[in-house]
């Protein structure tokens, strides 16, 4: 029998959003796959011991993938991942022909070659609407017929109700082997207090009192009085900081560069309540005590190099920082991302909540664990 962390692979991957849900759940995450170089990058300096794989998956064959991971003679415990979304986003246009909606069935495709117990998929809300539903239905006809059931009906999971401050509604697919345990979607947590953005950013330094980052994303100063929140992204709990051992130390904190408006836009900004839409840029002013909009990545150059709306912060008139945006997504503080604001913001817009993908990972891990044999005794947070 085995034992060890169960495996899991990261298909699509971006920065690392899903690896590190995954990841805090429980499990060992061996392989990363990603079409855009400055992802995988920023992926590989954040999991220094996954192998990441600069490829379109289009291009990749289970039997490769395998064997880049190592696993050639060992069980894939999970594949998971997020299809690029574009194609299938209730902001977009909904293109059942886009070919990054395509791209989501060489997932059932690799599912196929590679026989995972287990597979987790996850995209926006959209997918189950118009058009584009039918690349919903194919994709789970063909991991039907290679020997998979699926968890139905699928759900539609929003952030904000698993401990994330922001309001992100994704579709979550699970499926495992024919004759498995399926695992139950996460049950929320009816009654608890919503975690609110000042409790997301409120310790973090207004990055225009620091003259430096406009040239550097750094801060390198004291933070505030911490939350609960983000007692834990800061890594001040005492299991925090013994998971990330095997992690390099940074010093300072990352995705701080000031975000520089001209007067005009600083008086639009000043002058939004809270809670509202700015009427010209129709940037959404986040309200303290609320919860953040969806946090939008906008598309890389080849689709038009749209930079999507970034939130206003609450107190100061002007954009949320990269930093302050990740902790809305639920990034500890050592996960670093790309130094420029464009790159930075996209990886942060384009990623699963950590907290949110952790959350079903841990459903999948009881039953692996089940299988196994064994008893989970705690879960792993990282």
């Amino acid at each position: 029998m085995r034992t060890g962390h169960p495996i899991g692979i990261d298909l699509f991957c971006g920065a690392g959003g899903m690896s590190l849900g995954f990841e805090q759940a429980g499990f060992e995450i061996v392989a990363a796959v990603d079409a855009s170089p400055i992802h995988i990058d920023t992926h590989k300096r954040n999991f220094p011991k996954c192998k990441t794989i600069c490829t379109d998956i289009s291009s990749l064959n289970g039997e490769k993938l395998l064997n880049i991971a190592d696993l050639k003679q060992k069980q894939l415990d999970v594949l998971f991942g997020g299809p690029p979304c574009q194609g299938f986003s209730m902001a977009g246009k909904r293109r059942s022909n886009d070919p990054r909606s395509l791209l989501f069935l060489e997932f059932s495709r690799l599912i196929k070659e590679t026989m995972p117990l287990y597979f987790v998929v996850e995209n926006v809300a959209g997918l189950i609407a118009g058009k584009t539903k039918t690349i919903l239905e194919q994709f789970i006809n063909e991991v039907i017929k290679a020997g998979y059931i699926i968890l139905e009906p699928v759900r539609i999971l929003d952030a904000s109700e698993f401990g994330v401050p922001q309001q992100r509604k994704r579709l979550f697919i699970i499926g495992c082997l024919n004759g498995l345990q399926l695992p139950d979607y996460p049950s929320i947590n009816v009654g608890e207090s919503s975690t609110t953005v000042w409790d997301a950013i409120g310790d973090l330094p207004n990055v225009d009192d620091y003259h430096y980052l406009l040239t550097s994303d750094v801060y390198m100063g004291e933070l505030g009085l911490w939350s609960e929140y983000s007692k834990t992204l800061r890594g001040l709990d005492e299991m925090m900081a013994s998971s990330n051992k095997f992690r390099e130390k940074r010093n300072g904190l990352s995705g701080c560069s000031r975000v520089v408006h001209s007067p005009e836009v600083i008086k639009r900004f000043s002058e939004t309540i809270p809670g509202t839409c700015e009427p010209i840029s129709r940037f959404y002013r986040l309200a303290s005590q609320g919860v953040s909009n969806t946090i939008r990545a906008g598309t890389d150059r080849t689709h038009g190099g749209f930079t999507a709306p970034r939130p206003i912060h609450p107190i100061y008139p002007r954009c949320i920082t990269v930093r302050e945006a990740a902790r809305l997504q639920s990034f500890p503080d050592w996960f670093t991302f790309h130094p420029t604001k464009w790159h930075g913001f996209r990886e942060v817009g384009n990623s699963v909540p950590p907290l949110l993908a952790q959350t079903v990972a841990a459903e999948v891990l009881k039953c692996i664990y089940r299988l196994r044999g064994e008893t989970l005794i705690k879960k792993e947070v990282i």
